[in-house]
């Protein structure tokens, strides 16, 4: 029987072939259009960075655990709504770091009324006249109700100087600004979450050519990806500066390494989950913190 040839990939933007990258010293081919992946993304797209396992969670022992956390979550959330208490997480981290699949399996069986998810577009020219927090702040949350933010205010401190999208002046006062906003936050009693999700850089290739040949998620392969392909330096740049600058008692920046999505979604909904004092809480179910996986600060991120 002839072999079928692999499908063409279904994304439409342009790509200069292949894309020459320094990894390491060594300069590297990447051909996103090709079928399959080089050996030595496919060798490396779990390791890489210093990625503490050497294979993914088991996929039955990530259901089990996810069900019992977001039982818990549920009950989190009727604590919520009876006491007004409120929770804000920040979801940050490179292109492709699994920001979307983990705020969905936090909010996966939550009540939508109560529990949102902001996702805000480019700001419009009326948003862009407006003070730089002002459209965030715009949804925070009231009494009862828990917000992510699927990328927040960080862009001024990540992709908008990396790629040119404000001067340095702004990030500059953006980096000066941001710790008194966030006391405020905290002061004001919201339950107040920065979570960074860590990825290597061939895990990042790896993650772009899914999105790239796949029809269901070629929609989250942009332009941006492929700009940033050969900014990562840039952006670890940015991202150390930012750690310094913005990692605060009062609102540490929580780190999770991310090459696994199973464990790195666990780990996220855990420490949620450990640091709100709601009703019922089976803290044996909840189970401790992985250490090699979440900690807080610089000092926890691969270089």
């Amino acid at each position: 029987m002839k072999k079928e040839k692999p499908a063409a990939p279904v994304a439409s933007i342009p790509i200069p072939e292949p894309l020459r990258i320094q990894i390491d010293g060594k300069e590297r081919l990447f051909d996103i259009d090709a079928p399959e992946l080089p050996e030595w993304i496919e060798e490396n797209k779990l390791s890489a960075g210093g990625y503490p396992y050497d294979k993914k969670m088991k996929s039955e022992d990530y259901a089990q655990t996810l069900e019992q956390l977001q039982i818990e979550l549920v009950k989190a959330q009727a604590w919520l709504q009876a006491t007004g208490k409120r929770v804000m997480a920040l979801f940050e981290g490179r292109d492709a770091a699994g920001k979307g699949g983990t705020i969905f399996a936090l909010h996966q069986f939550l009540n939508p009324r109560s529990a949102q998810n902001v996702a805000l577009t480019k700001p419009t020219e009326t948003e862009k006249g407006q003070w730089y927090f002002q459209r965030y702040v715009n949804h925070f949350p009231t009494a009862g109700v828990l917000v992510s933010f699927d990328r927040s205010w960080y862009n001024r401190a990540g992709v908008e100087p990396v790629m040119g999208f404000c001067t340095p002046q702004q990030h500059e006062d953006f980096l000066d600004e941001v710790p008194h906003f966030e006391k405020m936050i905290v002061n004001d009693g919201i339950h107040f979450f920065k979570i960074w999700l860590d990825i290597g850089r061939e895990t990042q290739l790896a993650r772009f050519h899914d999105r790239r040949h796949s029809p269901l998620k070629n929609w989250k392969f942009s332009p941006i990806d492929i700009a940033g392909v050969n900014k990562w330096d840039d952006y670890t740049k940015a991202r150390d500066e930012m750690f310094k600058r913005t990692h605060a008692k009062h609102a540490p920046w929580i780190i999770v390494r991310a090459n696994d999505k199973r464990r790195a979604r666990l780990a996220v909904i855990r420490r949620i989950l450990l640091s709100l004092p709601y009703e019922g809480r089976d803290l044996e179910v909840i189970g401790k913190e992985d250490k090699k996986i979440i900690g807080e600060g610089a000092g926890f991120v691969k270089k």
